[in-house]
């Protein structure tokens, strides 16, 4: 492909539009038009992104609205702000990918009590394609909105999907995920403060958390069955990295065998040996998988590790943007992981 294809990015200087800037540098085909940040309109990217200045974007400054024409938009912005923005771009005719939660459950009811607004654009909500590709694909081909997932289903739905894609009845789903401090985002809160953070580890959203509804929606959907999931996550003192261990009962098949089945053509998942660790994909967009039976327990345990701001958020965003724009899905991804 010859021409290049133009982005912007809402909230760029987040820890999601950071990276998304890191990433797209090295993009064949989708050059960064222009960087959104209120807070930082009128000042050079090189300025406030000092790690940026040897690169070129380092020049551009950033810009409360976009001025130039773009193809597609990046949102990394609060729910409720992508909530009020998306009905815009899909107007003037843009692609979107929003990396927030505003778009990712069907069910409009869930908002109020999860994401605390009430969602009344029912026809966007209608037409977002959630986006993890390796479920939803083909639908992401055709789509002009995609919600991008959260980093927590991610990982999790990615161990769940091949007994979801098998036919094959789950129950008793638990879940407990651990995270990196990154994906709480880039603002300050006490907790987060170093002296209270590091050499320490906590649970947090017990009785409720945003992403088990996201999780029940989309195993709903693939299955037409409603599953329960019992979700807990919890922070750990790293900057990123995320692990999920699932476990679940489920009739009794050859698990490793189930997964390849299911992954073995896909670029970026890698079925583990070995339980993996999140140093094997910190900076990529890959996740890796260990499936097992418990045969004393009757449980299946499957432990799945991304990395929170690449395939847990701003990477697969790149992927999801790919095949909305009809490129090489795995066009751009020159990412290593940072080893060690």
């Amino acid at each position: 492909m010859e021409q290049t294809l133009r982005t912007v990015i809402y909230g760029a200087t987040g820890y999601t539009g950071m990276e998304l800037i890191k990433a797209l540098l090295n993009h064949p085909y989708i050059e960064i038009s222009e960087l959104i940040s209120s807070s930082n309109a009128g000042k050079k990217v090189g300025e406030v992104l000092p790690f940026l200045s040897p690169y070129y974007i380092s020049e551009k400054y950033f810009v409360s609205e976009p001025q130039e024409e773009f193809d597609i938009a990046f949102l990394c912005l609060p729910h409720e702000a992508s909530y009020e923005l998306v009905p815009k771009l899909l107007n003037q005719g843009k692609k979107v990918v929003d990396l927030s939660g505003a778009y990712r459950i069907k069910d409009p009811s869930a908002y109020p009590e999860f994401y605390g607004f009430e969602h009344k654009n029912e026809k966007e909500l209608q037409e977002a394609v959630y986006g993890l590709p390796e479920i939803f694909r083909e639908e992401i081909k055709k789509a002009r909105l995609v919600a991008n997932p959260g980093c927590y289903p991610t990982a999790t739905l990615l161990g769940i999907y091949p007994f979801l894609k098998a036919g094959l009845e789950i129950k008793d789903v638990v879940v407990h995920a651990l995270s990196g401090v990154s994906g709480a985002g880039r603002k300050t809160k006490q907790h987060f403060h170093f002296p209270e953070m590091t050499e320490n580890f906590f649970t947090y959203s017990v009785e409720k958390h945003r992403h088990t509804p996201e999780m029940e929606d989309v195993i709903q959907r693939v299955s037409g069955k409603e599953v329960k999931i019992r979700f807990t996550p919890t922070v750990v003192p790293a900057s990123r990295g995320m692990i999920s261990t699932i476990y679940l009962r489920s009739e009794r098949v050859n698990v490793r065998e189930l997964f390849l089945d299911t992954y073995g053509e896909e670029i970026f998942i890698k079925i583990s040996d070995t339980p993996p660790h999140t140093k094997w994909v910190l900076g990529t967009n890959n996740c890796f998988v260990y499936p097992f039976y418990d045969e004393r327990t009757d449980r299946y345990v499957i432990i799945s590790v991304i990395d929170n701001l690449g395939k847990g958020a701003s990477l697969q965003a790149i992927q999801n943007a790919n095949l909305m724009l009809g490129l090489e899905e795995d066009a751009g991804f020159l990412q290593t992981p940072s080893f060690p």
